[in-house]
């Protein structure tokens, strides 16, 4: 079940005063999570910070197409736009696939035979 979802069932059963107290107050901690990513350096994986982080990051909406390229637990090969992702990882010896922003883990070593 997502947020819409469970918030469309509970709001009909609160008075207004409080409906929209609460609507009021959920903005602004997703937009006041969505400042603190902003200016937030990614703490280290091992980082006492790093679960709070991922705690703003999902309060944040940080997923998808919005998700930081930087995260606790992962690097990112930043290149040029123009640049294949493929060859660049294959130069520095890393499996393409998980140099991507969005994996979501630490880039691999590519292992030759």
């Amino acid at each position: 079940m997502d947020w819409t979802t469970l918030f469309q069932t509970v709001l009909p059963y609160l008075p207004a005063r409080y409906a929209g107290d609460i609507v009021s107050i959920l903005t602004f901690l997703i937009a006041a999570a969505a400042l603190a990513m902003r200016f937030w350096k990614p703490p280290a994986a091992g980082s006492r910070l790093a679960l709070l982080y991922k705690v703003v990051a999902s309060l944040a909406q940080s997923k998808g197409w919005n998700t930081n390229a930087y995260q606790p637990d992962a690097k990112a090969l930043m290149i040029p736009a123009e640049a294949s992702r493929t060859i660049e990882a294959a130069k520095l010896g890393l499996d393409a696939a998980s140099t991507h922003p969005k994996a979501g883990e630490p880039p691999k070593a590519v292992i030759l035979d």
